[in-house]
């Protein structure tokens, strides 16, 4: 497995500190599946608080499950997990997750506005007013992702990198200190791509954690700051540059991965399992199929 830490920070008097600052995310020895199969076997990893953090590996490596787990969706079969402090579930408010497959009927009569409200709904009362902070973090949300021309467009009318940026204003408007976001920019556009991880950069700017599954090692590699591989077990956590490291993109891949000169092509994998719960279905498209990870 390869590893990195990140360099000390500087203490009060100007020399490097030797005290880490408490995770936003720690899961030590932690196993987790479905129906007795392990998708998770063994991860220990830590995400320090305001990381930009990719999660790479093939379908059935383990993504979406660790996500779930650490939205307090999934219980772990073995092994411990801490998230802003506490177990998973404990922090609901400061977390926003966003799945990859939203189960939406997408003819129901709700707008863009009306989605990025939801992000708020775990911080209204129990008489569920809605108030002008609310009204102003959603319009905030939905300019953040250029959405606000489109505040009264009904969710179903939406172009699919429309409703990413839709359902990524709802996780905004929540204001949480983690996101856990499953593919977020599978399937859209290049501009779309820049606009929402951007955003996200910002958030991380901003002392937020962000943590993104994903199967565009490019962009993994040019957008975050930190990538985590998994393959049911942790193969690598550490620096951005890790996904363009072939030894760790084949102990990652196996025998989905092909050296061709000096650029990295990985095979589709659409026809594995994924990790998902039994009945869960998964998107895939042509960023599914061979993807360049360094040329």
């Amino acid at each position: 497995m390869t590893t990195s830490t990140a360099p000390l920070a500087p203490g009060r008097d100007g020399l490097p500190s030797t005290v880490s600052p408490a995770p936003a995310i720690a899961l030590e020895h932690v196993t987790a599946g479905y129906d007795g199969r392990p998708a998770l076997d063994d991860v220990t990893v830590r995400v320090d608080p305001g990381s930009l953090v990719a999660i790479f590996g093939p379908n059935g490596g383990g993504k979406s499950t660790l996500l779930k787990v650490l939205a307090g969706i999934l219980r772990t079969w073995s092994g411990r997990v801490e998230v802003l402090g506490g177990p998973p579930g404990s922090a609901a408010q400061q977390v926003a997750y966003v799945p990859q497959a939203e189960n939406v009927d997408w003819s129901f009569p709700v707008s863009v506005w009306d989605v990025a409200m939801m992000g708020r709904y775990p911080r209204l009362g129990p008489f569920r007013r809605v108030g002008s902070e609310d009204r102003h973090a959603v319009q905030g949300a939905l300019e953040q992702v250029g959405m606000a021309a489109h505040a009264r467009t009904q969710i179903g009318a939406l172009s699919g990198g429309q409703r990413r940026r839709a359902f990524l204003a709802r996780a905004l408007a929540s204001a949480p200190d983690l996101y856990l976001l499953d593919e977020p920019v599978t399937g859209v556009d290049p501009v779309t791509q820049e606009d929402l991880m951007a955003v996200l950069d910002a958030e991380a700017k901003r002392g937020r954690t962000v943590l993104a599954t994903t199967h565009d090692l490019a962009a993994a590699s040019q957008h975050f700051q930190r990538v985590i591989g998994l393959n049911r077990r942790l193969i690598a956590s550490g620096p951005a540059s890790l996904v363009l490291d072939p030894k760790v993109l084949a102990e990652t891949y196996g025998g989905h991965l092909l050296i061709l000169g000096n650029q990295t092509v990985l095979l589709d994998d659409a026809h594995h399992h994924d990790d998902a719960a039994p009945g869960e279905q998964h998107h895939h498209d042509d960023r599914d199929r061979p993807r360049r990870a360094g040329g």
